[in-house]
């Protein structure tokens, strides 16, 4: 029988992504971003679609469907409302909005038929060969079924927070069997996630991809301050009406996204918190910001569990799956999680925008087979869903650079490169297919040993070029999660934040949040200093044979060696670069560095062995270092 192929796309407003299913299956899936290097890359996913077509050996002709992940209609009928209704303030907004969608935006069937008839052969289209039918589906349902479909759950209650698709910015949907019914929802302009990046804002960090900044931030907060308590309460008094069933409304007097250039009101908050806007991220972060960063996280999570509690009511089911852009605020995860609200969940990896384009493929799919099966484990394959790269195309890239290098196969590569972590070296690790989704989980990582108090300030300032404040996630055999963290779950994405076991945990002075904020980060919190926050929490990853042998083999081998069964990852690249893709991309990244080691499947290359790099981009200031 001939196999049905859906390509799910999602482009047009940030992290443009495509997805390929087979009958229903999730065969391919990655983010336009990885093949362009252009970080959150809004344009059509050209490179992302061809990918999976190759993944599959296909053409465009031999899909049966193409889903768009939102409704541009929907989208300009609530731009005009909008716009009505604030009239008439917004009108230099509405000035440059409209034409840009009354020349593009309104005609996105078009546009996007266009884009997939390039996909055509000369020969197909001689053959006059058609490009797939053309569907779209709505944002949130997008994000829906991208959480649902792909979880263990034959039923489940869905909970979906972003900053807007269409009209819903908040939404509690029950899942069951190949249904997904729609129970609630708030509407635009009130929205979680434009609160949350509004403050993302006023901190002094980019929107749409500083908000996991403000969340790092969050813990150097002192929450015994006064400062602190009254920020809370002023944001609950003033910016946001929260009720008992966690359904809110916003204060707009405070706001101007709805139809402004700006997030929110400059005066109103200066006047509000008594402290000005933060204008750039290179800007020292005062006390003040981190109290303000802690204060929005509690609202936020006080929002996020109320929602919960709502949606378990509606559906009176004991699983619950989560996803939109507020599903990667992952100490929110990790606070639901400890609720008991729910007896298991489920979060998807990609759950931001990318992630819209595998809903809205499923969300077709199950509309026109009507029934799933769902897998014990989950259908994501690890999220493991983007292209790998064989030895010949390795080696390839060792040529090009004339680099030197070794070749060892397992057990004696993970030995080695056991060895190299525990002698205090920043390893890149190229593995596999690249993660779908904005985490690394262990196929484009850069990793190092979690016992060393120096990594995790030489990962911030010599190989990210990040800010320093900033934690890092600890990789953990599956198996031995409970022993180290206080999670009773496994944790496969790095979308649950857990406290380390107190038992490893070194005690702080009563005057420790009153300390300069690079004495608190420098002070030795546990005997995993490198992945231990300022508040012993950590973003766990725990990691499976099932999933991923090959870092399973790693972590095992660094555990039987040196009785410590976690390594630090991150992701493979520096700020503001997206996470490597191809071989090539990962040994320039590696060179640019103060990265140690590297290793790309088998090939292992040393540093100091390595020519120097003739690299004449101007690749600080594409990335935004300098």
């Amino acid at each position: 029988m001939k196999s049905s192929y859906v390509i799910g796309i999602s482009a047009f407003y940030h992290d443009s992504a495509a997805v390929l299913l087979k009958d229903g299956a999730i065969v391919a899936a990655a983010h336009e971003e990885r093949f362009t290097r252009k970080k959150h890359d809004p344009d059509f996913p050209k490179s992302a679609i061809n990918y999976v077509l190759n993944e599959e050996a296909i053409s465009i002709v031999d899909v049966e469907a193409v889903v768009f992940y939102d409704k541009p209609f929907l989208k300009f009928e609530r731009l005009l409302e909008t716009y009505h209704a604030f009239a008439p303030k917004g009108i230099v907004s509405f000035l440059m909005s409209i034409p840009v969608w009354i020349k593009e935006k309104l005609f996105m069937r078009s546009i996007i038929s266009k884009e997939l008839s390039e996909f055509l052969s000369e020969q197909e289209k001689a053959a006059k060969r058609k490009i797939p039918t053309l569907y779209f589906s709505e944002h949130h349902l997008s994000h829906s079924a991208s959480a649902f479909y792909p979880s263990p759950f034959e039923d489940a209650a869905i909970l979906t927070l972003d900053g807007v698709g269409e009209w819903a910015t908040t939404s509690i949907s029950h899942g069951k069997g190949s249904e997904i019914n729609v129970l609630k929802e708030i509407h635009f302009p009130h929205s979680l996630g434009l609160l949350y990046s509004a403050f993302t804002a006023y901190c002094g960090f980019k929107v749409n991809s500083g908000e996991y900044k403000l969340m790092g931030l969050a813990p150097y907060g002192n929450p015994e301050s006064q400062e602190t308590k009254d920020f809370i309460k002023k944001i609950r008094a003033e910016l946001i009406n929260i009720r008992d069933d966690g359904s809110y409304a916003l204060n707009m007097k405070y706001f101007t996204y709805a139809t402004g250039l700006r997030m929110y009101e400059k005066h109103h908050w200066e006047k509000l918190f008594g402290i000005p806007e933060r204008t750039a991220e290179s800007e020292e972060i005062s006390q003040n910001y981190m109290n303000l960063a802690f204060a929005i996280q509690c609202v936020t999570e006080e929002i996020v569990i109320k929602l919960a509690r709502t949606a378990q009511k509606l559906t009176g089911s004991k699983n619950i799956c989560l996803s939109g852009g507020v599903a990667l605020n992952c100490v929110a995860n990790g606070k639901l999680l400890r609720e008991k609200i729910f007896e298991k969940m489920w979060i998807q990896p990609a759950s931001g925008d990318a992630g819209g384009a595998l809903g809205a493929a499923l969300g077709w799919w199950y509309a026109k087979v009507k029934q799933r099966s769902p897998n014990p484990e989950d259908s994501m394959h690890g999220s493991y869903l983007g292209p790998e790269f064989s030895p010949s195309e390795i080696a390839h890239v060792c040529k090009k650079y004339n680099a030197p290098y070794e070749v060892l196969e397992e057990p004696a590569l993970c030995e080695r490169v056991a060895d190299l972590l525990a002698e205090g070296n920043v390893v890149g690790w190229f593995q596999g297919r690249m993660e779908y989704g904005p985490r690394a989980l262990g196929n484009r990582s850069i990793l190092g040993d979690p016992r060393n108090p120096d990594m995790q300030k030489k990962l911030n300032l010599k190989i990210k070029y990040r800010e320093g404040f900033r934690p890092f996630a600890p990789a953990i055999l599956e198996e031995k999660i409970e022993k180290y963290f206080e999670l009773d779950t496994i944790s496969p994405y790095m979308l649950l934040v857990a406290n380390v076991q107190s038992s490893l945990c070194n005690p702080v002075d009563s005057k420790y949040h009153e300390l300069p904020i690079w004495d608190r980060l420098y002070f030795q919190r546990s005997s995993l200093p490198a992945i231990t926050h300022v508040d012993y929490s950590a973003r766990v990853q725990s990691v499976s044979k099932k999933t991923n042998l090959r870092y399973w083999n790693l972590i095992n081998k660094f555990d039987k060696k040196y009785d410590c069964p976690i390594i630090v990852n991150t992701s493979f690249n520096v700020r503001g670069e997206p996470i490597v893709c191809t071989p090539e991309d990962a040994y320039v990244c590696f060179m640019r560095t103060e990265m140690d080691a590297l290793v790309l499947g088998d090939f292992i290359f040393m540093k100091e062995n390595q020519p120097q790099l003739d690299d004449s981009s101007d690749w600080q200031t594409q990335y935004k270092l300098d």
